[in-house]
């Protein structure tokens, strides 16, 4: 435990974030693509997903219809991969499909941490959520209730499944404030991390809209963009326009990440919440509350207006809202600015619509990334700010053109706003991470390293193989050590696994892509089924050797065949330099190796199932970023919603 007054200044680091967003974004470099090409991911209704026609009117006052057809949309939204969490598929059929890209994407925040998840179970590892209910099950008969409706449905089992599959002990939350969720999911785990209700976090936010009620409903409001485009902080706003999407990052205090040696991809200084009060209307906002948000998340972060950079915007595209905002950012920042250092302004709904409950982490993607690239992306459709704000002389400037944002003399910083349509506003402010000095991995030449792919089953290890080979091939400067390390040490060892023993590139890139494509190569020791049980030497004569690749025998037999028999009693599998002769005879599966070549013997016992100590199989190199793991997505759907199987669903 921490010293109490030491928690509450500490930063709250940030190590890893997953995300799906519009666009076909399956991942936060993805998302950085779209960003920095200026592109709109905003495109019509998928065809599988509703009857466009029968529910669509230009005319907003027309009951039953929606004004916009067009919005931001998840792919294959029917697809998961249910057998690689232990979901049978009536289950599955029955979960919100919120429930499962909210467990495929916490996956992958983990993978891209460089943290196994099996390490965690038991542990005090928080889950906090921001999710709206679930429109996925609404309108089924009766007779189709089937004991797992209720669970597949409910916004509490969406952050209790994430805990129950990962095993994770530490508080387990789902929050609906709408569109403020996920930013208050993460201020609620930064005030855990703080007070040592858990060590590290998953906090995430989730919308997928399988029923279009909000197009509907925001169209009966005269407030839906018929152009299906929220035109943040533009003179031409006409409306929000509303989209889905999952984010999810991993957060620790700043000591345990640097103690960890993760990477800390940037560190949250202040967090605060407020309501709007009783202002004059119940979904009008309140731009005093707004104000005082900011000044509180800045007061707690110890830093003036002068401080922050940037600020990632609510910014709906609403002809109301987004005034408002900009006139309680001007009274915060305008006063305090320098004439050479406004305070810039954008927001990624520009590029991917109103994500509502993910939408306040999706902006902190982009803070991050900014972060990471040292740039600025521009904001979309404001050709001409709103005039209903003041800009000259507001201390604000909309960013209208990408802006560079290097590293300097002092941190960067940014501010986030997610404001819910209850009235429930969040702000957080995020600085860029403190420099570290990372030795660099120098590949020694000519050295024979062990490259362990693994997965559920065999076709699994064939995409992860592909999947790896293109990351190897387009990433030629990342050291082979350190693909080596992250392999062994940072990612699960499941029950099929496959081992190439390489020492350059090539030899690497030809044993994935025959392990992708089924094919045999001299590099490559493919999989077999996994044993269990002991491992015996045949003596200790280069046994140093194995014990150096981390191997430790349960017995040194000897070399005589007499002992088999008793060692397959007493449940040995394993066996290195040993005539394992009456094994054969009597049908047992084992694995056999001899002592001529130690690290392709292990790479075979690895291959069946023996897990070694990594730090001596595998003992140098660095954690890098390597892609996540390839689920196995079937057609899971019982809704009644017309949806079709989705083509190429993968």
């Amino acid at each position: 435990m921490h010293d109490a007054a030491r928690q509450w200044d500490e930063p709250i680091a940030i190590v890893s974030m997953a995300c799906r967003l519009p666009g076909d974004v399956a991942d936060p470099e993805q998302l950085w693509a779209l960003l920095a090409e200026g592109r709109d991911a905003v495109g019509p209704f998928p065809e599988d997903r509703w009857d466009v026609d029968s529910i669509y009117d230009p005319d907003p006052r027309v009951a039953g219809k929606t004004c916009s057809r067009e919005g931001g949309f998840l792919a294959g939204i029917d697809a998961f991969d249910p057998h690689f969490f232990g979901i049978t598929a009536r289950e599955a059929a029955a979960m919100d499909p919120q429930q499962r890209v909210l467990l495929e994407t916490a996956w992958e925040a983990l993978e891209r941490a460089g943290t196994v998840p099996a390490r965690l179970t038991g542990s005090s590892t928080g889950v906090y959520l921001g999710m709206l209910g679930s429109d996925y099950l609404s309108g089924i008969s009766l007779d189709q209730f089937n004991g797992y409706v209720g669970t597949g449905s409910a916004l509490s089992v969406a952050s209790g499944r994430v805990s129950f599959v990962l095993g994770l002990a530490g508080p387990s939350m789902t929050l609906d404030t709408a569109c403020s969720s996920s930013l208050l999911a993460l201020h609620l785990a930064v005030t855990a991390l703080r007070t040592g209700e858990c060590d590290q976090a998953l906090v995430g936010g989730v919308t997928v809209m399988t029923m279009p009620y909000a197009f509907v409903e925001f169209s009966r409001m005269r407030a839906l963009s018929p152009t299906g485009r929220c035109r943040s902080f533009a003179d031409k706003a006409d409306g929000s326009a509303f989209s889905e999407g999952v984010v999810v990052v991993m957060v620790k205090r700043l000591s345990d990440a640097q103690r960890d040696g993760d990477d800390v991809l940037a560190v949250l200084r202040g967090t605060a919440v407020n309501h709007d009060g009783r202002s004059r209307a119940l979904l009008a906002p309140n731009g005093v509350s707004q104000e005082k948000v900011i000044r509180r998340a800045l007061e707690l972060s110890g830093l003036k207006p002068a401080d922050i950079d940037y600020v990632e915007a609510h910014a709906t595209g609403t002809m109301v809202g987004d005034p408002a905002e900009a006139r309680a950012l001007a009274r915060v920042f305008g006063d305090d600015r320098p004439v050479d250092r406004p305070l810039y302004v954008g927001a990624i709904k520009s590029n991917i619509g109103h994500t509502q409950a993910a939408s306040g982490l999706a902006a902190l993607v982009k803070v991050l990334l900014s972060l990471k690239y040292e740039r600025l992306p521009r904001t979309l459709h404001a050709e001409q700010p709103t005039r209903r704000v003041k800009w000259e002389n507001s201390g604000l400037h909309l960013l209208q053109e990408p802006l560079p944002w290097r590293r300097g003399e002092r941190p960067r910083r940014a501010g986030v706003s997610a404001f819910g349509i209850g009235g429930t506003n969040v702000h957080v402010i995020v600085e860029e991470a403190p420099p570290t000095e990372r030795a660099k991995t120098e590949d020694a030449a000519g050295a024979t390293r062990l490259f362990v792919v693994s997965a559920r089953d065999e076709a699994g290890l064939r995409r992860q193989a592909a999947r790896l080979a293109a990351h190897v091939a387009r990433n030629g400067t990342t050291p082979l050590a350190d693909v080596a390390y992250t392999l062994a040490h940072c990612r699960s060892h499941f029950e099929r696994r496959a081992v190439v023993l390489a020492c350059d590139r090539d030899t690497l890139l030809g044993g994935l892509n025959a392990l992708a494509q089924g094919r045999t190569d001299a590099a490559l020791v493919p999989s077999r089924k996994p044993l269990k049980g002991k491992v015996a030497f045949g003596s200790e004569e280069i046994g140093a050797k194995w014990r150096s690749l981390g191997v430790t025998p349960d017995v040194v037999a000897g070399r005589d065949d007499v002992n088999v028999r008793g060692l397959l009693d007493d449940g040995f599998r394993y066996f290195v330099g040993i005539d394992t002769a009456p094994a054969n005879q009597l049908g047992v599966e084992i694995a056999a190796v001899d002592s001529a070549d130690p690290l392709r013997g292990l790479a075979h016992l690895i291959s069946a199932g023996l897990s070694p100590d990594w730090s001596k199989a595998v003992p140098d190199g660095a954690r890098t970023d390597l892609p996540t793991y390839a689920f196995e997505r079937g057609r899971y759907w019982m809704s009644p919603t017309p949806m079709v199987p989705a083509a190429g669903a993968s």
